[in-house]
């Protein structure tokens, strides 16, 4: 399993949200950068980036800060927020992003995200948020009665592999992470690759998750709150 170290940009500060409330907000460096050399130099090489002034406004308002970990400190890089559209996602693959995160395009501009998925692979992540079982988009203020099933199968049949899944009720609150419904998701469709986000709190929680053989995890809070070490984190994602 993938251990993916979690930066979360808000004005330019790295931050944490408890459950997506933009009110809710702990900064916890002001200077992100110094953030991503620390886990570069614990020995990963991909990290995650949320733009959250991005999700907010569909503007990429960060996005100088990431490009400076991927050319200054030599990180790859997933990243997510604000992404609405085709031409959005072909200037962050040129920015020299591994993988783009889409959330709310895949709802709104589904055709567009489809095209996305066609023409840039495994570079396509599905964020698949869920709030009290609905999908939930749009920086997490909206959600849709769409069935999972229906939503993914085109996207599926399109050559999507990855899915990132936040249960939006445990993001931030350090509670451990819905095991369950990663569970219920891998067994349902097993084809994908499922990276679990939110909840987080220890490392038993890690090894919980590695158990049930899920693709990779997100790790934020958790370590920016000395829950877990980054040596610890560093040694499983290399035994994992």
């Amino acid at each position: 399993m993938r251990i993916i170290p979690a930066i979360d940009l808000l004005d330019g500060q790295a931050v944490r949200l408890e459950k997506g409330d933009y009110n809710k907000r702990t900064i916890y460096h002001t200077n992100p950068l110094d953030v991503a050399t620390e886990f570069k130099t614990a020995g990963f090489t991909h990290i995650h980036v949320v733009d959250l002034n991005g999700a907010k406004s569909g503007n990429f308002e960060n996005l100088p800060i990431i490009r400076s970990m991927i050319d200054n400190v030599g990180l790859s890089i997933q990243t997510g927020g604000g992404v609405r559209t085709l031409k959005d996602i072909e200037l962050l693959i040129d920015a020299g992003l591994n993988g783009v995160i889409c959330s709310s395009m895949a709802v709104k501009n589904h055709d567009e995200w489809i095209e996305s998925i066609s023409k840039f692979g495994d570079r396509m992540i599905l964020g698949l948020d869920l709030k009290e079982g609905k999908m939930a988009f749009g920086g997490w203020l909206e959600t849709t009665d769409t069935p999972i099933e229906r939503f993914l199968e085109p996207m599926i049949e399109a050559g999507l592999n990855r899915v990132l899944s936040t249960d939006i009720s445990r993001d931030g609150m350090l509670t451990g992470p819905n095991f369950q419904m990663y569970q219920n998701l891998q067994n349902r469709f097993p084809g994908l690759k499922w990276i679990a986000s939110g909840g987080v709190s220890n490392l038993q929680d890690l090894v919980t998750l590695q158990n049930h053989q899920l693709y990779g995890v997100v790790v934020g809070k958790a370590y920016y709150e000395g829950r877990i070490q980054l040596s610890e984190m560093a040694h499983l994602h290399r035994e994992g």
